[in-house]
């Protein structure tokens, strides 16, 4: 695991695949961490989290307040719009662990919006996405409810033989000590 930056009051990071973003990335740092936003597990990328609470509020604000940014690369099946800004309602099946596009809002729905663009020509295709907001398996819902599943998206449509979702947390800014702090990096199947 690939530490970015580091000071006594948080962490950046670049979590692994196959790692759970609450647990088992405290456990290999060894310290009490305070999530601010979470991963799946099957998908890795850079991620923040708070050392303190005091971090955590000031944080947990952030994304609140909109100046948490978090950007994502990811790899679909066939060749979406070369850009879009997409709102839709998703319904969470707490059971399934699945998350649905559904038509109108009703107990439990939530808007979802992101913005992408495409980067280059073919299928499949490398799409570079900013969340507004950060819902469960938001862009793998709202790509594959498209027709566009994420390549080893296996609950979400995709056919392939990849072993996990090509989706990558690429990039996270937000404020920090007075002023706008940016982590980035790509995997290497985005480069």
């Amino acid at each position: 695991m690939e530490v970015l930056y580091r000071d006594r009051k948080i962490v950046v990071l670049v979590k692994p695949v196959g790692m759970d973003s609450e647990v088992d990335v405290a456990q290999a740092l060894g310290v009490q961490l305070f999530p601010i936003h979470r991963l799946d597990k099957n998908v890795g990328g850079v991620m923040v989290y708070a050392l303190t609470k005091g971090a955590a509020a000031e944080l947990s604000r952030a994304v609140q307040e909109g100046t948490m940014v978090k950007e994502y690369v990811a790899m679909v099946h066939g060749t979406p719009p070369e850009a879009g800004d997409w709102t839709d309602l998703l319904w969470k099946d707490s059971a399934k662990n699945k998350v649905f596009v559904v038509k109108r809002e009703r107990k439990g729905v939530k808007k979802a919006r992101l913005e992408y663009r495409r980067v280059g020509e073919g299928d499949p295709s490398l799409v570079h996405v900013r969340l507004h907001t950060g819902r469960t398996h938001q862009i793998r819902v709202q790509f594959a409810s498209r027709g566009f599943p994420l390549v080893g998206d296996h609950k979400y449509g995709s056919r392939d033989e990849a072993k996990a979702p090509m989706l990558f947390s690429c990039q996270i800014s937000f404020p920090y000590g007075g002023e706008t702090v940016r982590f980035q990096r790509l995997p290497e199947w985005a480069r």
